[in-house]
């Protein structure tokens, strides 16, 4: 495999020594770090294409590299077939596919491609260019976000010998990152109610919104815009005057909060715990509280190297513990599930924000700026945030589609609604009216809106007029009357009356008068 070309700030410095100051190649090697082989290299096509020191202020690195390293005549095509990457990124998404996996099916197909190593390079410079993330505030006290980990932990039965998997209840907040962990013998409804008031009992406060993922303990239908929750979930939302909002399916960048707070939490506790031996949860628990509190304010010692993990308790108990409500003094002590089980107890760098960057991109800061340069060319700028372990972000500089879905408002949704006609203004207002939370009455509404792409703007309104009608406002009953063709009676009728048949043995309505 060739070696990675040289930056061009230091193919410019090698023509600068060589020319400007007429030092030798011994010299040029050991002051810029590169082998005098490649600095003759260099030289040498430098003085093909005629350039020497200084170079023309035209020529940007992008133009400079091009004259440089561009091969003369034709450029004959690929020699060995490159694998449709599109469905390489698809199928891994599949459970147990793995590259080595479709690495052979590539060569099955193309005996003479690519080997492994070099097959999952190309698809790795791939992937960095096809998807851009976009940045997640979180408001004081808005989200808890809560999970289950993937490990476990062994509990150990003294009289048996038996040893039973500990499930670990993961629960973060969202602006903080204060976290909680409990083990638990299984994912089922007593445990997953139990482990939430549990861990508000730890918090001392109640989020606004309580952000899960779509396990059947939680969510009875997995939709994207109306997902059913389960009754016994709803009704600890209820009594702690919360909301649920699932994570839409497959999308675990919804919930990315508790995915790293997961991970955290196997590597601080769970690792550390893996020579112990438990023989009760109740021990089990003690110990992984134990190293909850050091997670959340480590040692004097460990706070030059650990700066992220010292203001979790400070944050905690600031803007978080400000924002969010008081817990209830009643606690949410059993849930009448099944067999009726009790339920015990319940784009940025270093300071500032840049843009989505494209592949390839370098940033650069300085005590006042931000700066990111692609290939040598400055493509943002602005001032450093002042704020220590925040991130700002310009709005010009997301993603479009990141921008409209970040400052979607209820005038916004109803402007777009309007558009449509006023039966569907009608039924997004009364949608945003019933949700607890805002944001369950956007996704709803966006959903409605959406479903113009497919049915068009007339039979979405003539939907939402018999959805308004029947009293029936939800994105799956305004999905289910046009799929099933019931909106169809509410069009308007703009055929016109077709003249009566004359025939002599059809009588005709004026017979009877």
């Amino acid at each position: 495999m060739p070696a990675e070309r040289l930056p061009m700030r230091k193919i410019r410095e090698v023509l600068r020594l060589k020319y400007a100051c007429g030092v030798s190649d011994r010299v040029i090697s050991r002051s810029v770090g590169i082998g005098r082989t490649a600095i003759a290299e260099y030289v040498r096509r430098a003085a093909v294409i005629g350039i020497t020191w200084p170079i023309p202020e035209e020529l940007d690195d992008t133009a400079l590299e091009r004259k440089l390293f561009a091969p003369a005549g034709y450029n004959p095509p690929r020699s060995k077939p490159l694998p449709d990457w599109g469905h390489v990124h698809a199928e891994l998404r599949r459970r147990s596919v793995t590259l080595a996996l479709l690495w052979e099916e590539y060569r099955g197909h193309h005996p003479d491609g690519y080997g492994y190593s070099r097959f999952c390079e190309l698809y790795v410079e791939w992937r960095h260019g096809i998807t851009a993330t976009m940045r997640q505030t979180h408001a004081a006290g808005e989200k808890l976000f809560v999970d289950f980990a993937g490990d476990t932990m062994p509990v150990f039965d003294g009289l048996t010998a038996e040893v039973r998997a500990a499930k670990i209840f993961v629960a973060v907040m969202g602006a903080s990152n204060y976290t909680f962990a409990q083990a638990r013998f299984s994912e089922a409804l007593p445990d997953w109610i139990g482990a939430h008031v549990d861990a508000l009992t730890f918090l001392g406060g109640v989020p606004k919104a309580l952000v899960c993922d779509n396990l059947k303990a939680g969510v009875t239908v997995v939709s994207r815009y109306e997902p059913g929750v389960n009754r016994t979930y709803q009704d600890l939302a209820a009594h702690y005057g919360t909301t649920i909002m699932p994570a839409r399916p497959r999308k675990p960048r919804d919930k990315a909060k508790v995915e790293a707070a997961v991970l955290i939490v196997q590597r601080w506790i769970l690792a550390r715990l893996r020579n112990r031996r438990f023989f009760s949860l109740a021990k089990l628990n003690v110990a992984i509280r134990i190293l909850v509190d050091q997670l959340q304010r480590p040692p004097d010692a460990q706070a030059r190297c650990q700066p992220p993990r010292v203001l979790r308790h400070h944050r905690s108990s600031g803007p978080d513990a400000a924002a969010g409500r008081g817990l209830s003094v009643r606690r949410m002590a059993s849930c009448p599930c099944g067999a009726g089980l009790p339920c015990r107890s319940s784009g940025t760098l270093l300071l500032g924000a840049i843009p989505h960057d494209p592949p390839g991109c370098r940033g650069r800061a300085t005590e006042a700026t931000i700066e990111v340069f692609h290939r040598g060319t400055r493509i943002a700028s602005h001032a450093r945030s002042g704020v220590k372990r925040r991130h700002t972000t310009i709005p010009e500089h997301m993603l479009s589609a990141h921008r409209r879905y970040a400052f979607w408002t209820p005038a916004r949704l109803l402007a777009a609604a309007e558009k449509v006609g006023s039966s569907t203004i009608a039924l997004c207002e009364a949608i945003m009216r019933t949700k607890p939370h805002p944001e369950q009455g956007f996704r709803s509404c966006l959903g409605i809106l959406r479903l113009e792409k497919t049915y068009g703007t007339q039979r979405l309104e003539a939907a939402c007029r018999r959805g308004i009608s029947i009293g029936s406002a939800s994105y799956r009953s305004i999905a289910s009357i046009l799929k099933t063709g019931l909106d169809k009676s509410f069009l308007p009728d703009t055929t016109p009356d077709a003249d009566p048949i004359q025939h002599g043995n059809i009588r005709g309505r004026g017979y009877y008068h």
